[in-house]
């Protein structure tokens, strides 16, 4: 017995003595000396068997799992994770068999795109309403620099933190991303409940009439205005905090869950689902859209009714908003912060090259504020990632000049009302932008492009968009004659003057806006201009009769027999190329998106896994820096530029511009998009450039270590 045990145990057991276990047995007592023994002292010796075998047992177990842990030990290269490290799917300690078939990277982007898309609806939604209220309010500037930039700064503070933090437990803050942006909603949707808009509406006849009565100066409800602006200014500071895990985190965390090349077309279809939820909220809101109001009758217009409606549907939307949101708070904190086969991905994806990886992979990354400080400056000093960056911050601001020009330029190229013009906007947006984004990924993840290659696609797609962008220059209609405006009252009067002695002694207010076209196909700035004595509502529409300034023109009877001299509304431009300028506006979004995820994906190539999250953070802070932050302002002031009559009401407020210079609108739209478009090129250019210098570097020495084994081989045989 002791034979087999030692022979089974080897070194780690040794015969009594220091005798060889063959002599050892040699030594025993013969079979009938046993056969002598007491049963006593044959039953003791059967226990000291039993107990003897239970250590050599134990002994022989710790030493096979000491040898196989060496042995893996050794087998495993330095930075390479154990497939343990993988965690099943669950709530917690609850963990049941019937989630693990949704433990994989596809149900994930199921709830994460839910998110991602109801996030982006509430940006639209938000982003339309703002744009409604400083339609309806006179709001100060700094009133609305905080509605507008609340978003953007806060995003950009917090990005670089959630990077850091947020890269060892990404799970987690995606829970705390879906509990916030349905706060944040929810937020935006308070100043709407259960408060009445009364906004008092100054009264004035819209005919000429010599004696005029002119309600007093009457500010608008402070109440509903400045809870609007708190709440808003609030909730969009959350919805700011909590997209960052959401577009940084998101990232990084589906970059580590597939294979590098299969990457491209999940990062598309979450930047795809991004873009068709702004659009949503933009469509969703566009109904809401208030058609710039002026009281065309002597009594004063408050309309409870129809402003208690208005503020409903507002709040009702952004609820859905938060509902929607919360609902994926449950399934996103079920998933594990390791996915099956994630370990092998990020051991992979370890081993490739990277762009100044020497002073990066043996960098221990620690938890401290002076580590990300450290590691700040090393990525800052990457002229690749900086490129990179101010590449993708040029690429938004053409996103961001469409969401904010579109429906303007829209709305007065084409004489279309707001609604509309909000409505074809969005629809624009929605398939261009989207469509760009998912194409661009799937495209790049097809033919598994590098990282040099993807720089080329990004350079090639934006000269394509770039040549789209000159020819929407000539895609416009030619200005209206508009009476004041660039028509002078046939002789009578000035231009930039709407007042002529045909109207002089009608007492008119320009603060009412209330354009209507004369028989003579010239638009007036309002009935009381045109010099109409009366008006008649036909067909629940007004018709104008005895204007002054009318003089020409094909005369047509009403129903009673009375002359029209003028109908509410803009004159027919006989422009038909809204059909021409909507397909060249969507090509050029569409080949502009090709841009948005090789950008990304190539910015995740050239840092090490491990930093990766924070990569992407410092995009984000320069993105906000010089994309988001200024862009709507560069868009708003390019406008302001192209205006040729602006209210003024009669509390001496300046209000929206009534009138635009339609040719200066086109070429300020086209040349600020073509400037950016430019940079992006530029950006992308010198980042290949010196992308191409290092890789060209880095791989002179390996290939000449690849050579010698080869070398060697070949004379063995």
């Amino acid at each position: 017995m002791s034979e087999g045990v030692a022979r089974r145990s080897g070194d780690q057991y040794e015969a009594p003595g220091g005798v060889e276990p063959r002599e050892a047995a040699r030594a025993r007592p013969a079979k009938d000396s046993r056969a002598r023994e007491t049963p006593k002292s044959s039953k003791s010796g059967k226990k000291y068997r039993y107990l003897r075998l239970l250590p050599e047992a134990l002994v022989r177990f710790g030493g096979f799992r000491k040898r196989k842990k060496a042995k893996s030990s050794v087998s495993k290269k330095p930075g390479e994770l154990d497939d343990s490290l993988d965690q099943p799917c669950g709530l917690g300690c609850l963990v049941s068999p019937c989630c693990e078939c949704c433990n994989n990277i596809r149900c994930f982007m199921v709830f994460y795109c839910i998110l991602v898309l109801c996030q982006g609806v509430v940006f639209g939604l938000t982003d339309v309403s703002i744009g409604n209220v400083q339609r309806e309010y006179s709001l100060k500037t700094i009133e609305k620099l905080a509605l507008e930039l609340s978003y953007d700064i806060s995003s950009g503070l917090v990005a670089m933190f959630i990077a850091f933090y947020g890269d060892r437990k990404k799970v987690i803050w995606f829970v705390a991303s879906s509990f916030f942006i349905g706060l944040g909603s929810l937020l935006c949707a308070l100043p709407f409940i259960n408060e009445e808009n009364n906004k008092s509406k100054v009264g004035i006849e819209d005919i000429c009439t010599e004696i005029k009565v002119v309600s007093g100066c009457q500010s608008s409800d402070a109440s509903f205005q400045s809870k609007y602006l708190y709440f808003i200014t609030l909730g969009q500071t959350m919805q700011g905090i909590a997209g960052m895990p959401l577009y940084i985190l998101g990232t990084t965390f589906i970059d580590e869950n597939v294979a590098t090349h299969s990457a491209g077309i999940y990062v598309g279809i979450a930047e795809c689902t991004s873009m068709i939820g702004y659009g949503m909220g933009y469509v969703i809101g566009a109904p809401l859209v208030k058609v710039p109001e002026n009281s065309t009758s002597a009594t004063n217009t408050t309309g409870t009714n129809g402003s208690t409606e208005w503020l409903w549907t507002w709040w009702i939307r952004f609820l859905s908003a938060t509902l929607v949101a919360w609902f994926t708070l449950i399934p996103l904190s079920c998933f594990p912060h390791n996915m099956p086969g994630s370990t092998r991905i990020k051991a992979a994806k370890r081993k490739q090259l990277h762009l100044f990886d020497s002073k990066l992979k043996d960098l221990q990354v620690g938890t401290s504020i002076k580590d990300l400080c450290a590691v700040l400056w090393i990525l800052m000093k990457n002229p690749v990632l900086i490129c990179l960056a101010l590449s993708k911050a040029a690429e938004v601001l053409v996103i961001i000049g469409a969401a904010e020009f579109l429906p303007i330029y829209l709305e007065n190229q084409f004489m279309l009302t707001p609604p509309v013009a909000t409505i074809l906007a969005g629809l624009v947006l929605i398939p261009g932008g989207a469509l760009g984004q998912l194409l661009g990924g799937v495209i790049v993840s097809t033919l598994e492009m590098s990282c040099k290659a993807l720089m080329r696609f990004i350079m090639a797609t934006s000269v394509i968009s770039l040549i789209l962008l000159v020819f929407i220059t000539f895609v416009r209609c030619n200005p209206v004659q508009f009476a004041g405006i660039n028509e002078d009252y046939d002789g009578e009067g000035q231009l930039g003057n709407l007042t002529a002695p045909c109207n002089e002694k009608c007492r008119c207010s320009s603060s009412v806006y209330s354009s209507i076209c004369g028989r003579d196909d010239i638009e007036y700035f309002s009935p009381c201009f045109a010099g109409c004595m009366y008006s008649k509502a036909l067909t629940r529409k007004k018709t104008y009769y005895n204007c002054s300034c009318i003089k020409e023109g094909l005369i047509t009877a009403d129903e009673e027999g009375d002359f029209i001299d003028a109908r509410p509304g803009k004159c027919d431009a006989k422009c038909y190329k809204l059909p021409l300028f909507v397909a060249f506006i969507f090509s050029t979004l569409v080949f502009s998106g090709f841009s948005g995820v090789p950008i990304v994906l190539a910015i995740m190539r050239i840092v090490p896994v491990k930093l990766r999250s924070l990569a992407l953070g410092v995009c984000y802070v320069v993105l906000r820096i010089f994309g988001t932050i200024p862009g709507p302002s560069i868009f708003k002031m390019s406008g302001e530029n192209s205006c040729i009559f602006r209210d003024v009401n009669e509390c001496g407020h300046t209000g929206r511009c009534w009138i635009y210079n339609k040719t200066k609108m086109a070429y300020l739209l086209v040349g600020i998009s073509f400037l950016c478009k430019l940079c992006t090129i530029i950006f992308t250019t010198t980042a290949f450039f010196i992308y191409k210098r290092h890789v060209n570097e880095s791989t002179d020495i390996p290939n000449i270590t690849v050579r010698n084994p080869k070398v060697k081989k070949k004379r063995r045989n």
